[in-house]
């Protein structure tokens, strides 16, 4: 099952202008809101992939993952 995440948009005059409500930081302006959309999932992974990164340099050499889910 994919993951799922809520875009915030609206458009300021020319632009348009999101963020996603689960991930702070992540947010983005783009000319119309196929581009916003699409920068957005962008940056989500991105972030993503960072922060899982982030996590195992920080619990290296011995961790364990465990998959959470939210019923």
């Amino acid at each position: 099952m994919p993951n799922r995440y809520t875009a915030i948009t609206k458009q300021e005059g020319d632009w348009w202008i999101g963020w996603v409500e689960e991930f702070p930081g992540v947010n983005c302006q783009e000319r119309s809101e196929k581009e916003l959309l699409d920068s957005l999932r962008t940056t989500l992974r991105e972030a993503l992939q960072f922060n899982r990164e982030e996590a195992i340099k920080a619990a290296s050499p011995d961790f364990t993952e465990v998959e959470l889910v939210m019923i």
